[in-house]
């Protein structure tokens, strides 16, 4: 797992709009309105396929050299740049919804003083798994 990847992004502009392709990552297709949020839309699709293809166990590819690349009318190309380490954070803090099931007394009993469930079961969870932090650094 590398903290930065580079890869080359196919921009193709159209009047509707901006596509882009990374050529060494399929499923990776973001869009925008303009060319400014076509550089940013590109970098977090970017940064989001790679962080998932790491969860998933997956090879990352070595990225096209430019040259190897065809650009068709209405294409340009661009080297995007993904800096993973506080990608990886801000996504491994990410909250996340579960559902639990608990009998009704215990909901009333917890309702009566105001638990705060989310709170609870995550100190719940840390003690459990013996977790001292609230870091994702566990996961790096």
């Amino acid at each position: 797992m590398k903290d930065e990847y580079i890869f080359p992004a196919i921009f193709h502009e159209e009047a509707d709009g901006i596509s882009i392709y990374f050529p060494d990552l399929p499923g990776c297709l973001p869009c925008a309105s303009d060319m400014e949020e076509a550089f940013q839309n590109a970098k977090e699709a970017l940064q989001l396929h790679i962080f998932g293809m790491e969860e998933d166990g997956e090879s990352i590819p070595s990225p096209s050299a430019v040259s190897s690349l065809e650009c068709g009318k209405g294409d340009s190309i661009a080297m995007i740049r993904a800096w993973m380490p506080p990608f990886r954070e801000k996504m491994l803090n990410k909250s996340m919804n579960k559902t639990v099931t608990i009998p009704r007394w215990l909901d009333i009993l917890a309702k009566k003083e105001k638990v705060n469930y989310s709170h609870l079961l995550q100190e719940a969870l840390k003690t459990y798994l013996g977790v001292r932090d609230s870091t994702a650094q566990h996961f790096q």
